[in-house]
């Protein structure tokens, strides 16, 4: 379903496969379920469902975990589950993404995170040398001389995240596992203080990254946004039995979540087909179609659709006619200009 999606030309007006976003939302269970608990944020007990949303708006990945767990060790599991060819560099999060530890393993295993800061206030700026000064954002750092990068740590002990970066890609730990043990480690650990003078260097990076660029900062902020509205056109889709998961059993639990990210994905590629359909008799017509405009548009459309169904079993046997991926629509400009529906903030 993902590798159709992506396949279709109206996909570009909203990404290009390049970027994906991830966060969890809410979703109730019975009190006597294994994995319930009682969430602090929502005051009922349930679990996380937790969403890896591409820029096309498609979801390549969906958890189901607990509420009392720290879900930014989830961001990097469901990119490297994803078996899709539709391959994202860069993610985005929530505040939860801005770990030193996650920032190091995204890092070293090629993806470049980028999660949306709200309260960098409270987040220390590391200077490469005790030497650095910086005459315009020098109060970013703190005092002169202080939260300084230890590079000789970096340079002795790379050798241990790198085992451990390529264990993950291999499959013989997951990213979870690794991330869960690192956010209590101890400081005597050669491998946990790796991690965390690694994950100091590309934090920082990426601060100065976000407080200097507006425009990745809208994308940051529409890639999260994107994947919010995911979650409530998910909830939609998933209306049987008020969207309780009544299964108590876990692994169900889990299967219940991912039919409904695929029946969800079923509906967007659904709608991006008969946008696509609409574009094609407006061009017939001699309509002018400006790709900006197609920027703007969303999948996630549910007036048309037939919730609770029409069940016509004298139509389980006809063949659907072959759907047409092309569209006469130069989609260039939007990749030159960077005005994909991330880079209009598009809110869905």
């Amino acid at each position: 379903m993902v590798n159709a999606h992506a396949r279709l030309d109206i996909s570009q007006a909203w990404g290009y496969g390049t970027a994906v976003a991830a966060d969890g939302t809410h979703m109730d269970t019975y009190l006597n379920s294994l994995l319930a608990e009682t969430s602090v944020r929502y005051g009922k007990a349930g679990g996380i469902a937790y969403h890896h949303i591409s820029d096309t708006y498609i979801a390549l990945f969906t958890h189901f975990i607990p509420c009392g767990v720290w879900e930014a060790v989830y961001i990097i599991e469901g990119l490297l589950k994803n078996t899709s060819e539709v391959k994202p560099t860069t993610v985005h999060a929530d505040t939860q993404g801005e770990s030193v530890p996650v920032f190091a393993l995204a890092h070293l295993l090629g993806f470049d995170l980028m999660p949306r800061i709200r309260n960098w206030k409270g987040l220390t700026f590391y200077r490469p040398s005790k030497q650095s000064e910086y005459v315009h954002i020098d109060s970013l750092f703190g005092e002169p001389g202080k939260n300084v990068i230890d590079w000789d740590l970096i340079e002795s002990q790379f050798r241990h995240p790198m085992k451990v970066a390529v264990s993950v890609r291999e499959g013989a730990i997951s990213s979870s596992t690794l991330l869960k043990r690192l956010r209590s480690g101890s400081y005597k650990n050669s491998t946990y203080t790796a991690f965390r003078e690694v994950g100091r260097v590309i934090r920082t990076v990426q601060l100065l990254r976000y407080l200097s660029d507006a425009p990745l900062r809208r994308r940051v902020t529409a890639a999260t946004n994107k994947v919010e509205s995911f979650n409530r056109f998910s909830q939609w889709v998933g209306f049987g039995n008020q969207g309780v998961l009544a299964d108590d059993d876990p692994i169900e639990q889990e299967k219940a979540l991912k039919f409904n990210a695929l029946l969800t994905n079923a509906v967007i590629f659904h709608n991006a087909l008969d946008i696509a359909e609409i574009i094609r008799q407006l061009l017939e017509e001699g309509w002018e179609i400006d790709p900006e405009d197609l920027a703007h548009l969303s999948p996630y459309l549910t007036g048309h659709i037939k919730r609770f169904g029409e069940y016509s079993t004298h139509e389980l046997g006809i063949q659907p006619e072959a759907y047409d991926p092309k569209l006469d629509v130069d989609f260039t400009q939007l990749r030159d200009q960077g005005l994909t529906a991330a880079g209009l903030g598009q809110a869905a």
